[in-house]
């Protein structure tokens, strides 16, 4: 647990300063274009000089990275839920999962999480968090392969993930990656059909009307329009490559984290339930069957897969070479079960002593 507490300490720095980053770095791109709005603002301040560029800079960095964190949660998690066509369901509908799920968060000590079903045949489970609570999603593939205990197991096995926090951590943590691999298209996702270029193409006047105060030529005029493209093709370019060198550190701690993670969250359900068999018999059950149904294609999306019970998600064939980068961020099955077994040893040591 300390390791895993550490590498969720140094994740979320990173990801701090990775955001700090993105914002500073977006800001300053931005500044021939918000050059009228920081001197309204410099005019405003009693002081001028360094002073007013430094509360300039935290009337800009500081809101927009809380917007910033904020929306990364937001939009993650309900973007995840979308990927596997995941619904919220209540205690009228699936009543004996709510129960398994009541009954193990009162284990637990911990406030029960939202429930979500997805459709989808292929058996796993995953778990977000956000800072408003978090959801645990199980798909109907796993509700029909796993009862009694093993699915217990998994339940709590989730439920870790949510009550070490780390179900947040790994949610705001696989923004970055997808938003640079092209998974996330935000505008896509709010707007639908062309109505989602109408915010760009209004960003794109408003920068050509501001332009006018960094270029020289006569506003309107063909070298002013061919400066303000090349302005603007830098900045698209210059902000591309440094979105992809802030990502990759964020990849590299996440894989980390996500491997620490399963085997704690593996090891404290089974301490939970005081039924390591159950887990292991659950892992080689959904492991271990080759004939089990891996039809659904709707989560081809890379982060899920590192949310997940197991390292296939959703995805059609399950755990293939296509997938080698990211079944990285699992521990190996077997390595997970020999863990399992020793906590079971463990256990049985503990109550012989006593």
């Amino acid at each position: 647990m300390r390791t895993l507490t550490r590498r969720m300490l140094w994740t979320l720095l990173l990801l701090l300063a990775v955001d700090i980053a993105v914002v500073a770095t977006a800001a300053v791109l931005l500044t021939p274009w918000l050059a009228p709005v920081r001197d309204a603002v410099a005019t405003s301040l009693p002081f001028g000089g360094a002073s007013a560029r430094i509360a300039w800079w935290v009337a800009v960095l500081a809101p927009a990275l809380v917007a910033f964190v904020w929306a990364q949660l937001r939009y993650t998690s309900a973007q995840t839920m979308a990927e596997v066509d995941a619904r919220i369901v209540g205690p009228e509908e699936y009543p004996a999962l709510h129960e398994r799920v009541q009954r193990l968060a009162q284990l637990a000590d911990l406030t029960p999480p939202r429930i979500a079903v997805t459709d989808a045949e292929v058996p796993n489970s995953f778990a977000i968090g956000t800072l408003g609570g978090a959801t645990v999603v199980v798909s109907e593939g796993l509700l029909s392969v796993l009862d009694g205990d093993e699915l217990d197991a998994v339940l709590a096995h989730e439920l870790m993930h949510v009550a070490n926090r780390d179900a947040t951590v790994m949610t705001l943590a696989s923004f970055l990656p997808s938003l640079t691999n092209g998974e996330y298209d935000p505008l896509a996702d709010l707007l639908p059909g062309e109505s989602r270029y109408a915010p760009g193409l209004v960003a794109l006047g408003l920068a050509y009307v501001c332009s006018a105060r960094v270029l020289e030529a006569p506003f309107g005029s063909l070298s002013f329009t061919l400066g303000f493209l090349f302005l603007f093709a830098v900045t698209v370019l210059f902000g591309g490559v440094a979105l992809g060198v802030f990502t990759a550190p964020v990849v590299v701690l996440g894989r980390s984290l996500s491997r620490a993670r399963e085997f704690a969250a593996d090891r404290s359900a089974a301490q939970l339930t005081g039924d390591p068999a159950a887990l292991v018999g659950a892992l080689e059950t959904l492991d271990g069957d080759d004939d089990r149904p891996r039809t659904d294609k709707r989560s081809a999306h890379a982060g899920v897969r590192g949310l997940c019970f197991l390292p296939y998600g959703f995805d059609s064939d399950g755990p293939t070479d296509s997938l080698a980068i990211e079944t990285r961020s699992h521990p190996p099955t077997a390595e997970r079960i020999e863990r399992l077994q020793a906590v079971a040893r463990s256990l049985e040591q503990g109550q012989s002593d006593s």
